[in-house]
């Protein structure tokens, strides 16, 4: 299930709309912006819904901090529907934009739409990779399955992110073992089908028959 951090000062809102939403998904909130901002850094959502209108730190100044480190999808709700506002939205880098009064079904259905989006661009994203449950934060070199986290070695981790970057594609095994350890570090293929099977015991819940990282006969890895 996504997770998605809900943002409104509003608490009674708050309560209705992550108990209609936490059927699809797990919900995370916050009635105020530096409370946004803690636990959007903790909890890693894969999007964010943010009033704009709350005391002290609004909802513009929560999306630009936000869009400082990361590229995480934002739907912005608000009262104001001015094209002015809106226009400000979007070149903040929000997703989507909904004036209040809102139905909940419209939301839930916006919502889908931009996580199918940001599935669809996987790997683009600047600084965390999200492969449907599997999140590769670049910057704080953390990997989540789901909310759980996956402890990895700087060699593992090395391997998975070149693999997710290239996601959907073959990578060799001459390639991987190159840019792992280099031109000039002899390793054989031994020593990367190692780390391969060790990186798939921590990911996979089957690592004999591996569902995230399958093989490419005769050549390399791809991360389905």
């Amino acid at each position: 299930m996504p997770k998605i951090l809900l943002v409104d000062d509003d608490k009674t809102l708050l309560t209705f709309l992550a108990e209609f939403l936490s059927d699809k998904y797990q919900v995370v909130t916050a009635n105020n912006g530096q409370e946004a901002l803690r636990q959007a850094y903790s909890e890693q959502p894969q999007l964010v819904i943010l009033d704009v209108m709350m005391p002290g730190m609004d909802g513009w100044e929560v999306t630009a901090r936000l869009r400082e480190l990361s590229t995480i999808p934002i739907i912005m709700l608000t009262g104001k529907t001015t094209e002015a506002d809106k226009l400000r939205g979007f070149s903040l880098g929000i997703d989507d934009y909904v004036t209040k009064p809102f139905s909940f079904a419209e939301l839930s259905a916006r919502i889908s739409a931009v996580l199918n989006r940001v599935q669809r661009r996987t790997g683009t994203l600047e600084n965390i990779i999200v492969i449907d449950e599997l999140i590769i934060d670049l910057n704080r070199r953390d990997v989540r399955l789901g909310s759980a986290p996956v402890n990895l070695t700087p060699t593992e981790f090395r391997l998975l992110e070149i693999l997710a970057r290239r996601h959907g594609k073959a990578v060799s095994e001459e390639e991987l073992t190159k840019k792992i350890w280099g031109d000039y570090r002899s390793e054989d293929s031994t020593v990367l089908r190692r780390y391969i099977w060790s990186l798939r015991s921590k990911i996979e819940n089957d690592p004999a028959n591996p569902r995230w990282i399958v093989n490419v006969r005769g050549y390399g890895y791809m991360l389905e």
